[in-house]
């Protein structure tokens, strides 16, 4: 089967530094990248993108005319863009002004200076992403999974839609909150709950506590993917009964792996 490779991946690389845009490119043409146009602002990328889609955007944070938040933004309201992929690469590291790009689905948030290991991995989750396979199980028929998402963050709901999708599950439910989750789960079981951490009117912790706890169902997998940083919150989170945590942003394998485990090894 003809699968997608590193030489045949095109980026833009957005980077108002031409020092940095130059070792980027040193760096992303070592990693196997050969097709890469550089750009130093937003305006001049969202031109470039509409000439010629990209597969990746690969953006420092602070731009003369915007920030990357700003940025993926407005390619997210573009109707032939919406679903580029985006990547960070900044010395920020403030949780709160990185928060927006994880919950958004960038395929990685690398630091200035990066490691070329991470790079290369970033890479690979692009092509994981671009061209993905349909995950086979040994105890379940992938298509009629029953997949229940709670993200109050409609974006973030559809990057983990797009990933489950690619992978073969096509029934897919969305709640906005635990609350709302709850009320679908009165109604129908699942075979996977995945769940945000942070929500309003009731968290991903309260919605895993009150299924376990509440509604007795010990049985059903669920997954928490967060971009919380707190570790005593996580414990919290594990004891509660999750299934598996997993990072924003996350590699499309890692959610493949955690599949895998909780659904095959635990049946």
């Amino acid at each position: 089967m003809y699968s997608l490779n590193e030489s045949e991946l095109s980026i833009l690389l957005v980077e108002p530094s031409s020092v940095q845009l130059k070792i980027i490119m040193r760096e992303l043409r070592q990693a196997g990248v050969n097709k890469i146009d550089g750009v130093h602002d937003g305006a001049q990328a969202i031109v470039a993108m509409q000439k010629y889609p990209p597969d990746l955007v690969i953006s420092a944070m602070y731009l003369p005319d915007m920030t990357a938040t700003e940025l993926l933004s407005s390619i997210r309201r573009l109707d032939n863009l919406e679903n580029t992929h985006f990547m960070l690469i900044s010395s920020e590291s403030n949780i709160e002004a990185l928060e927006p790009l994880r919950q958004s689905g960038v395929v990685a948030i690398l630091p200035k200076p990066f490691d070329h290991a991470n790079l290369q991995r970033a890479i690979r989750t692009t092509l994981q992403h671009i061209d993905p396979t349909e995950i086979e199980l040994q105890n379940y028929e992938v298509e009629q999974l029953e997949v229940l998402l709670v993200d109050d963050s409609l974006v973030s709901r559809n990057h983990l839609f797009r990933v489950f999708q690619n992978m073969g599950i096509n029934q897919i439910h969305q709640a906005e909150n635990g609350i709302e989750a709850i009320e679908m789960l009165k109604q129908q079981s699942f075979d996977l709950v995945v769940t945000d951490l942070n929500m309003p009117k009731m968290d991903g912790q309260a919605l895993v506590e009150h299924i376990r706890s509440e509604m007795g169902n010990t049985f059903v997998p669920i997954l928490v993917v967060t971009s919380e940083q707190n570790q005593t919150r996580l414990g919290q989170v594990e004891q509660a009964g999750v299934s598996a945590i997993l990072d924003k942003p996350f590699e499309p394998e890692s959610i493949r792996e955690i599949l895998y485990r909780v659904l095959d090894e635990q049946s």
